[in-house]
């Protein structure tokens, strides 16, 4: 069995390492604390892999055996949710390739620029503010913030997402809708940091222009 995972590992946290310690003594209160915490995500996230809501629910369930299977030989080096996901990850491209609906990465070259000017939000990668409008869509002007977190108006963030070229759409649910950063998504997904700026930037272009759309109807 692998050494416990040091207080001093970077890549976790005290709540990470509390789960981790659990979980190699078969902790099943921990166990059941990670499924509540992330299987609807994981199940999210399988479906951009496999054909099925159905499949996408095998692949999480083969990824918490993957989980269990390998926890004693974790070795911190990146968070815990971060090696979870690229569980998923693999598991979920492995199963998609079977079921013969493996998605191909999109590539980054050809006419597939910018849906929306650049100049409108904040360019770069800003932490505090990530993706920010500079000038915000006109039909937002005075539109309360439930308004914006409306059931419908999700909806059509997330047919935004969905209609994305393959490699874009998983950088930009990774980043936006999970939560990763830049580094953990590069180190999901295999990427360079350029490319990954490039792929996010078109992404969140294109659903902001979606967005705006929809608003502008909803305002008409």
């Amino acid at each position: 069995m692998a050494e416990p995972v040091s207080v001093g590992t970077p890549g976790l946290s005290p709540d990470e390492r509390r789960l981790v310690e659990a979980l190699r003594h078969r902790d099943e209160d921990a166990f059941a604390e990670l499924i509540e915490r992330y299987n609807a995500s994981l199940v999210r996230l399988a479906l951009m892999y496999v054909p099925s809501r159905a499949v996408a629910e095998d692949v999480a369930q083969e990824t918490w055996l993957g989980v269990l299977r390998g926890i004693d030989g974790f070795q911190g080096r990146s968070s815990l949710r971060t090696w979870i996901y690229r569980i998923l990850i693999n598991t979920a491209k492995t199963r998609g390739a079977r079921e013969a609906r493996s998605v191909p990465f999109a590539s980054l070259a050809g006419a597939d620029g910018p849906a929306v000017d650049p100049d409108r939000f904040l360019a770069g990668d800003d932490r505090a503010h990530p993706g920010a409008w500079l000038t915000p869509p006109v039909a937002w002007e005075g539109m309360p913030e439930p308004r914006l977190l409306a059931t419908e108006t999700m909806a059509v963030i997330e047919a935004a997402i969905e209609a994305l070229p393959p490699r874009q759409a998983e950088v930009i649910r990774l980043r936006d809708v999970e939560g990763f950063t830049s580094a953990e998504v590069r180190e999901l997904v295999d990427l360079s940091e350029t490319n990954q700026r490039v792929l996010l930037h078109r992404a969140r272009s294109k659903v902001r222009q979606a967005l705006e759309d929809y608003l502008k109807e909803e305002a008409a």
